[in-house]
């Protein structure tokens, strides 16, 4: 720009300033032509380099859960088919009271790692659990009783674990443990964190709790390390 200025007033000082005006602007033309194709004329890729925006996330992931280790576990309704396919409830309760038991949460039935890993895990090592003074391995997901009772069918699962539905979320959210999967394609909504925990009499005495639906400390070896 004081390039364009010092040109403007040379010419407009000499005595044919009048007849200069066209040149002086089509000078002026020239150096604003030439700053706009300094940038416009660059390659593509350097374009987008200049102009890369970051884009920043709002969303947090929150890892903590409402109960721990001494806390009694609280009360809630489930339901399951038994074995003559009769819709049955139960309460957490009255699976605990008086008894060793072990509960483990999956984020739903029939998705990979809870067909393929975990349920099947406390399938295998059922009777080294309940060897150990295991008196009942129930698993629970956020999934309606048909779909429990399909699960179980499909895997060949007899009388190893029982497959509880938390239909509602009702126990799930009491413990603290709802894991919202809304923003996946294949439509969870709001389901169950990946858990594993060892109750007596109601009581937790161990109590294995993932980061969401990943799976590293709550299959069946975890709890057998430690009974």
């Amino acid at each position: 720009m004081a390039a364009s200025l010092s040109i403007s007033r040379l010419l407009l000082s000499s005595p044919t300033a009048a007849t200069t005006a066209t040149t002086t602007k089509s000078l002026l033309s020239s150096i604003s032509l030439s700053s706009r194709l300094s940038f416009h004329s660059l390659p593509l890729k350097h374009q987008s380099k200049s102009l890369k925006f970051k884009r920043f996330s709002t969303k947090t992931t929150t890892i903590s859960a409402v109960i721990s280790v001494g806390d009694k576990l609280p009360d809630a309704t489930l339901s399951y088919f038994d074995a003559d396919g009769e819709l049955q409830t139960t309460t957490i309760s009255s699976l605990t009271s008086g008894k060793k038991a072990i509960l483990f949460a999956v984020p739903g039935a029939f998705t990979p790692t809870c067909s393929q890993k975990h349920l099947p895990g406390f399938v295998e090592k059922s009777a080294e659990l309940k060897a150990k003074g295991v008196d009942m391995i129930a698993c629970i997901s956020v999934n309606d009783a048909f779909v429990m009772k399909a699960w179980k069918e499909n895997l060949g699962i007899k009388d190893e674990v029982l497959l509880l539905s938390d239909g509602n979320g009702e126990f799930t959210k009491k413990i603290g443990c709802e894991l919202d999967l809304s923003d996946k394609p294949v439509g969870l909504g709001v389901r169950s964190r990946r858990y594993s925990l060892l109750a007596e009499d109601g009581v937790i005495k161990v109590l294995n709790l993932e980061e969401g639906g990943a799976f590293t400390s709550s299959g069946a070896e975890d709890i057998l390390k430690v009974l």
